[in-house]
C-alpha cells in the first residue's frame, strides 16, 4: 500500500470518528456557516465541535505549515482530505476571511512574529477578520483611498472611513489599507496594517440591503491607535500586498460558481415536479442543462487554475476571469431557481429564503471589484486587446 493510500485510509477513519452526523448534511441557511471568532454564535454544539476538532488537527488550513496552525499536508494529501470530506458530505468546518485572504498575505509578506501571532488563531477559528479596503470615494479606484495613518512614534493614529466592510459588526480584527504618505503617488503611499475592532475609536454601522439583511457595514476610525508592530511588510509598500490579497479575494468570490450541494435540476424538480423522469417544463429544463454544463466547465477551469497556483504560479489577471464568470454563474443559478419556484419564490419570510438569496446575488457583481473592472483587466492583461 502506498503512503498516499495509507494516508487516505487514516483520513477516512478519522473523519468517520470525528465528523458529527449533523455536519454531514447540506447547508440550508447562513446559520449553518461557521465563522468562528471571539463572540461566535454556533447553530449547534456539533458545529462548534467540528470546528474545534478540525482546527486542532490543522485541517481547516491543511497546507499551511504546522508551526502556524496548519496541517502541514502536501498538495496531494490535501486533495485526498478534500475528496474524503466530500465522500461523506462533510461541511466546511470554518469560513474565514482570515483563511481566504489575510492568511496567504501573511504567509507571503508577514514577519515571523506576525505569522506566529496571527495565523494559529485564524486556523483554530478563534479570531474573525474583516477587510478594510473600499471607501466612499475609493471603490473601483481603490488606490484613491484617503484613510490616513499618522506616525506618532511608537504607533500610528488612524482616521477615516471604510465602506462595504463585510461583517465588520461581527469581526474581531480588521486588515486595513491606510495612507501613510500623502506626498507620494497614490499607489506608493499606502500601508497595510492590522488592528483590533475593539480599539477605542472604531465604529461599525450595518448597511441594510434590498435583501433585508446587512452583511456590509460602514466603518469609521477616529484617532485609532495602531501599534507600529502591526504594520505588515514595508511602510508605504502596502499596495503590493493589497494586489496580492485581491487575487485571493477574487478567487474566493469566483468560487461561488462552483457546484453546490444540490444540483439545479434537483432543486427545480422539487419545485415543479417531473414528467416521465424529466423536468416538466421543457424550456426551463434546457436552460438548467445548459447552466449545469457551464458550471461543470467552470469547475474544471477553476481546479486547473488553483492547481497551477498551488504549484507556485501566480493567478494574476486570471483571478479576474474566475471572479467575473463565477459571480455571473451564481446569479444565473438563482435566476433559474426563481423561475422554477414561480410565485412561491417571491415569499419573503418563508424558510427557503430564496427571494432574499436571489437579491443578494446582485451584489456579486460589485464586491471584490465590479464586473466592469474585471472585464477591463481581462481585456488588457489576458486578451491584450489594442487600446485596452
Amino acid at each position: 500500500m502506498s503512503d498516499l493510500e495509507t494516508f487516505k485510509m487514516d483520513v477516512r477513519a478519522w473523519l468517520e470518528e470525528n465528523c458529527p452526523a449533523e455536519m454531514r448534511t447540506p447547508i440550508q441557511s447562513e446559520a449553518d456557516i461557521c465563522w468562528g471568532g471571539r463572540n461566535a454564535e454556533f447553530s449547534s454544539p456539533a458545529q462548534k465541535l467540528w470546528m474545534e476538532r478540525m482546527g486542532a488537527k490543522g485541517w481547516t488550513v491543511p497546507t499551511w505549515p504546522k508551526e502556524y496552525g496548519g496541517g502541514g499536508l502536501s498538495k496531494a494529501e490535501a486533495k485526498v482530505l478534500a475528496r474524503e470530506m466530500k465522500r461523506i458530505d462533510a461541511r466546511s468546518p470554518l469560513s474565514s476571511f482570515g483563511i481566504w485572504m489575510l492568511g496567504p498575505a501573511l504567509l507571503h509578506f508577514g514577519s515571523e512574529e506576525q505569522k506566529k501571532e496571527y495565523l494559529p488563531p485564524i486556523a483554530r477559528g478563534e479570531i474573525r477578520w474583516c477587510q478594510g479596503y473600499s471607501e466612499p470615494a475609493a471603490g473601483s479606484d481603490l488606490a484613491a483611498l484617503a484613510t490616513k495613518a499618522e506616525d506618532k512614534g511608537d504607533h500610528f493614529l488612524v482616521n477615516g472611513q471604510k465602506v462595504w466592510t463585510s461583517y465588520a459588526d461581527k469581526a474581531d480584527w480588521i486588515f486595513c489599507l491606510v495612507r501613510t504618505d500623502f506626498t507620494a503617488k497614490k499607489h506608493e503611499g499606502i500601508s497595510f496594517v492590522l488592528f483590533d475592532m475593539e480599539t477605542p475609536g472604531v465604529e461599525a454601522r450595518p448597511i441594510k440591503l434590498i435583501s433585508g439583511k446587512s452583511p456590509f457595514c460602514e466603518t469609521f476610525f477616529e484617532d485609532v491607535k495602531v501599534p507600529k508592530e502591526n504594520l505588515v511588510g514595508e511602510l508605504n509598500k502596502g499596495w503590493t500586498i493589497a494586489k496580492y490579497l485581491l487575487t485571493h479575494e477574487r478567487e474566493m468570490i469566483g468560487g461561488q460558481g462552483q457546484e453546490v450541494a444540490r444540483p439545479m435540476h434537483e432543486v427545480a424538480a422539487g419545485m415543479i415536479g417531473l414528467d416521465n423522469g424529466r423536468l416538466a417544463d421543457p424550456v426551463l429544463r434546457g436552460k438548467i442543462i445548459e447552466a449545469e454544463i457551464d458550471e461543470w466547465a467552470f469547475n474544471q477551469t477553476l481546479a486547473r487554475k488553483l492547481g497551477e497556483a498551488k504549484a507556485g504560479a501566480s493567478l494574476g489577471a486570471d483571478s479576474s476571469m474566475l471572479k467575473y464568470y463565477g459571480t455571473e454563474l451564481n446569479k444565473r443559478r438563482y435566476e433559474l431557481m426563481m423561475d422554477a419556484a414561480g410565485h412561491d419564490g417571491l415569499e419573503w419570510d418563508g424558510e427557503s429564503g430564496l427571494a432574499r438569496s436571489w437579491l443578494r446575488t446582485k451584489g456579486n457583481s460589485i464586491e471584490g471589484g465590479t464586473s466592469e473592472v474585471q472585464l477591463n483587466i481581462i481585456s488588457k492583461h489576458i486578451l491584450q486587446l489594442p487600446g485596452a
